[in-house]
């Protein structure tokens, strides 16, 4: 039986799907982050469970010819970039790999999944920034990212996936912060003034949005702030202060308050003009976002007769994506802002067959179906990390609408999902998303047809 802090030399089998290594001693599985399948290492076992281990790595003995040289000096500490020491184009078979892993296990249909898109480009490609800001163990003010699985701020001298822009704005106003004497939040007190810097970025537009979260309600000379900010960017189009004075790891509070522009950006995507607020969720990749829309507009295949529904719809991307093909779409959201803002992007692009609606999917999609009596043709879904619930999941099998486009950020609940609609869908592709290069994430587009129904 392997123990704590002892020292082995292993041979890396596979990838997991967070791009760690998996090896086996004497028949258990242990999984060593920063590890490339076919490599040599030695290793210390840093914690043993029942049924597996972790291990840390000493010395890579054979190292595998996709590593290349680390070009971040903290990646290995933030967990944010956990496929860095990879080759770009390996990263995409190793995310294809894993969708793959997941389809197999799970599934009926034993479908071969598609390659990964990967982008041209995979560096800078954010458009969010979100600088945690606080003081170190010394008491020194610190702007940067979290530890992984700690709250503990690493400094950044530059991220290799931001906005550059970005990057400078949010450090401009800390440094600001810092030269005035402005106090710091801290998490241990809960006392202190700036938690939070965000950046927002409308990557075709240059516009640029920065949000101030503080732990209160105002701060000395905000006019001041305004002022030496803007005069140095000048496509800084709006600064909002927002209000977030609980003991929460939630970033963001629910007030804000504009203290220059008008409280939004613009960007662009595909054809359409899309209006950002400061809660509104946006792809933070719009580069691969609209290439991910395209797909799923040709997946989806839609007539000019039919009836689309698009749940987790969001600030409207995808609706007015599919709102060209379609006679009517009806985009159900939670966030009440973000439906807000979705119904200002269709005035702003002029489309008009388009129908925002909030409240939770489970309740409106109930409503829709059972007492407005509309059916959709099309159904296309794009939830949050956790999946369907289960009662939308059942409505769907009620309805059976032609097809379920299923958009995913994370593909074992997707996949999980689909194994609860196989028994009526036929799964007819799945195709991966590199969303977030040399993150261990990966977004998919999967298309399910209705069995034993004619296409139109």
């Amino acid at each position: 039986m392997i123990k704590k802090n002892e020292e082995y030399i292993v041979d890396i089998m596979d990838n997991g799907f967070q791009g760690e290594g998996i090896a086996k001693i004497e028949n258990f599985t242990v999984f060593i982050p920063n590890c490339l399948k076919g490599e040599k290492v030695k290793i210390l076992i840093v914690k043993v469970l029942k049924s597996y281990a972790f291990g840390k790595i000493i010395e890579i003995l054979e190292a595998s010819k996709y590593r290349v040289k680390e070009d971040c000096e903290t990646y290995k500490r933030c967990g944010g970039c956990s496929l860095r020491h990879i080759e770009y184009s390996k990263t995409l078979e190793i995310k294809r790999n894993a969708v793959q892993s997941l389809v197999n296990k799970t599934l009926k249909s034993k479908i071969e999944v598609e390659e990964t898109l990967g982008m041209d480009m995979p560096y800078y490609y954010r458009n969010k920034i979100q600088y945690p800001v606080g003081l170190d163990k010394n008491g020194v003010p610190q702007i940067g990212v979290f530890a992984s699985r700690s709250h503990e701020i690493i400094p950044i001298k530059e991220c290799l996936i931001q906005n550059k822009e970005g990057e400078k704005i949010a450090k401009e106003v800390f440094e600001y912060w810092k030269l005035n004497k402005y106090t710091f939040y801290d998490e241990k007190t809960q006392k202190g003034l700036l938690r939070h810097i965000i950046v927002k970025v409308g990557i075709k537009t240059n516009e640029y949005m920065c949000i101030l979260v503080i732990n209160g309600d105002k701060f000395p000379e905000e006019k001041k702030l305004v002022d030496e900010i803007t005069k140095k960017f000048t496509n800084l189009k709006t600064i909002v202060l927002n209000s977030n004075k609980k003991n929460t790891n939630v970033i963001m509070g629910d007030s804000n308050r504009v203290l220059y522009g008008d409280g939004f950006i613009k960007d662009k995507l595909g054809e359409y003009i899309f209006k950002i607020s400061p809660q509104s969720f946006y792809q933070v990749n719009p580069i691969q976002a609209e290439r991910l829309y395209s797909i799923a507009v040709k997946q989806a295949n839609i007539s000019s007769e039919d009836i689309v529904f698009d749940l987790y719809s969001g600030i409207g991307t995808i609706s007015l994506f599919l709102s060209q093909y379609a006679k009517k779409v009806y985009g159900v959201e939670i966030v009440e802002e973000a439906v807000n803002m979705a119904k200002e992007n269709a005035i702003l692009n002029s489309v008009n067959n388009v129908e925002f609606i909030a409240g939770d999917v489970e309740q409106i999609l109930t409503d829709l179906l059972s007492v407005k009596k509309i059916v959709p043709d099309v159904v296309v879904v794009d939830p949050p990390r956790k999946g369907l619930d289960s009662n939308s999941i059942d409505n769907l099998i009620k309805v059976l609408p032609r097809k379920i486009v299923y958009i995913s950020c994370n593909p074992a609940t997707m996949v999980r999902d689909i194994a609860l609609l196989e028994e009526k869908y036929q799964l007819k592709n799945v195709k991966p998303v590199d969303m977030f290069p040399f993150t261990s994430h990966v977004e998919c587009c999967a298309l399910l047809e209705l069995k034993n129904c004619q296409s139109f």
